[in-house]
């Protein structure tokens, strides 16, 4: 297995999506269920052997290191009423891992949000996640890109397949086979093509473990669109040119993803991950089964 152990969660962004609900509080913390989505994903970095994570943040998003931090007031009133299961709850994520924080300031894309880990990671090959992608931890995509990454060097990146009608939302992967049914190589990037021009259906998602040599590529990777600097930008060069710190290989996932970066998609992802949940799945499916047969006959 790869030693790496930190990785690296952007969460600079504002959130417009999402609001009125976002204006005070960041996109981050709104829950999914009964925990914020940005647990779930660092639950996701410690269940796959990272107990160092690092938050790029920016303004507004103290709630954040708030969450991942001791709460004694809460915790000592929650003790005293003899309440041990929500008093688990609440230190369950200051437990999770040893967490880091670094003010991104000028929000200059995702490859500049990376870059600002630069200095924390050091020399050593490092995971990316992304908050607005959650997996589900029964499908345990950042283990095998960890794998593959210390079989093959350079870098791993997530691929889904998506409607080829839909990959000009996404950065879209040129690649080859290799011997793994679920695993490529990269050999070209193209950020949101039109369908038309696009060579795959194979859509970037929000999972990344980076050989550290892309510091040094987005250090020299010029602003694109919005003035910001792309992280696919730098995998780009990473996957023409090997000797710069490459190869670039994929995994293509095919398991359970939800996307909260999207209103409706944030929402089936409540109904989904509230239906599977012993304590409020079967009276959440059954009142959820009468409803959709009282609206939709």
């Amino acid at each position: 297995m790869s030693a790496i152990q930190k990785a690296v969660i952007p969460a600079a962004g504002l959130g417009t999506r999402f609001l009125p609900a976002t204006k005070a509080t960041p996109k981050e913390m709104l829950p999914v269920v009964d925990k914020p989505a940005i647990q779930y994903v660092v639950e996701e970095a410690v269940a796959a052997g990272l107990s160092d994570v690092l938050m790029v943040t920016g303004r507004n998003k103290r709630p954040l290191e708030d969450h991942f931090d001791r709460n004694y007031e809460l915790e000592e009133a929650l003790a005293r009423k003899g309440d041990a299961d929500r008093l688990a709850k609440v230190q369950e994520s200051s437990d999770l891992a040893t967490m880091h924080y670094v003010r991104q300031g000028d929000p200059r894309g995702l490859g500049h949000a990376v870059l600002c880990a630069a200095p924390h990671v050091g020399d050593q090959p490092f995971a990316v996640l992304l908050g607005d992608d959650l997996i589900d931890p029964r499908d345990p995509l950042l283990k095998r890109m960890a794998e593959i990454q210390a079989q093959e060097g350079g870098s791993v990146i997530a691929l889904m397949e998506v409607d080829p009608a839909q990959i000009h939302m996404y950065g879209c992967a040129a690649v080859a086979p290799t011997g793994d049914s679920d695993v490529v190589r990269v050999t070209g990037l193209v950020e949101k093509p039109d369908p038309s021009e696009a060579p795959s259906n194979l859509a970037i998602i929000g999972r990344y473990v980076l050989d550290p040599a892309v510091f040094e590529v987005l250090r020299k990777t010029e602003p694109g669109r919005g003035n910001e600097i792309q992280l696919t930008d730098a995998l780009q060069k990473l996957a023409e040119d090997e000797s710069l710190g490459g190869p670039v290989h994929g995994v293509v996932f095919k398991g359970r993803r939800y996307d909260t970066g999207d209103r409706g998609d944030y929402l089936r992802a409540i109904v989904r991950l509230a239906a599977e949940r012993e304590d409020l799945g079967p009276d959440f499916k059954k009142w959820l089964r009468d409803y959709v047969e009282e609206e939709c006959p």
